[in-house]
């Protein structure tokens, strides 16, 4: 086999490559998307070209999916999660990285230790917690459960930013009158912001894809859109058009959130490689 050859089938096989990766990651995606403009014989049929019907849709806003309501809990949830966590993530990284504490690491290395126990074994306190206040079925619990397993990561990643903003700049800060405050607010939390800004995407993903904790801790009123997907479970048995159309709504905002951040989660991670 000649030079010419070889490098005919390395491009073949790297094309070849492309196409398996391709279909893997957005073939599911053309899945559902297909399946929530079919109509139900349409579903069951190895049809590649069919007559799109926006029945499922207007069908998902109605009783019993409520795919209206369950996608507002699911917002406000993730909103609240993100306004709570990245305050006090930032504030608790700043902490582990400028001061120290008795017992030196200990303390950044048990809040990482948090992230390797199993959430079943966490929200049977949880539960017990949030029933004898009456918070059960309440968005709030939502976002406290959230932010117990986002806000240890957060710090670790902001921390990671934080370590790597000499002292210096902070001391010429104070030394032009800049209270301590001010100064971390001026100085550290600019040049931080592509940690925090990749922290805040990781606390929006898992947040939103969340689905253990509300499965758990709500019923009705504060069911997210994750959990409302097992209401398409019928007595005819799973409505593939009406789950493909809940489906739909999930991951929507997960691909514009993609399309816009790309750019500032890659510099997030270079700068903190680079650092």
């Amino acid at each position: 086999m000649n030079v010419r050859s070889k490098h005919r089938l390395a491009k073949a096989a790297r094309y070849v490559a492309l196409a398996v990766v391709v279909l893997i990651f957005f073939g599911p995606i053309a899945w559902i998307l297909a399946t929530a403009f079919k109509s139900a014989p349409d579903v069951y049929s190895l049809k590649i070209f069919f007559t799109p019907t926006l029945q499922n849709i207007r069908d998902s806003f109605a009783t019993p999916f409520l795919v209206g309501e369950r996608t507002w809990n699911s917002i406000v949830v993730t909103f609240c999660t993100l306004v709570f966590s990245l305050p006090i993530a930032t504030a608790a990284a700043y902490a582990f990285s400028r001061f120290r504490f008795p017992g030196g690491s200990i303390w950044p290395i048990g809040v990482l230790a948090t992230q390797f126990i199993p959430p079943v074994v966490v929200i049977i306190p949880l539960f017990i917690v949030f029933r004898q206040v009456n918070l059960l079925d309440t968005r709030t619990a939502l976002v406290i459960a959230n932010m117990s397993f986002v806000v240890p990561y957060a710090i670790w990643m902001i921390k990671g930013f934080i370590d790597s903003i000499p002292m210096d700049m902070e001391e010429a800060a104070q030394i032009d009158g800049a209270s301590r405050l001010r100064a971390i607010w001026d100085v550290v939390v600019p040049v931080a912001l592509p940690g925090i800004a990749t922290a805040a995407i990781f606390c929006f993903v898992v947040s939103w894809n969340e689905f253990f904790y509300a499965l758990v801790l709500t019923q009705q009123d504060a069911t997210t859109m994750q959990v409302g997907l097992m209401s398409a479970r019928t007595e005819r048995g799973d409505v593939w058009e009406i789950m493909a159309a809940m489906g739909l709504v999930i991951i929507l905002p997960m691909l514009v959130l993609s399309r816009f951040v790309q750019k500032y989660f890659t510099k997030g991670l270079m700068s903190g490689s680079v650092r």
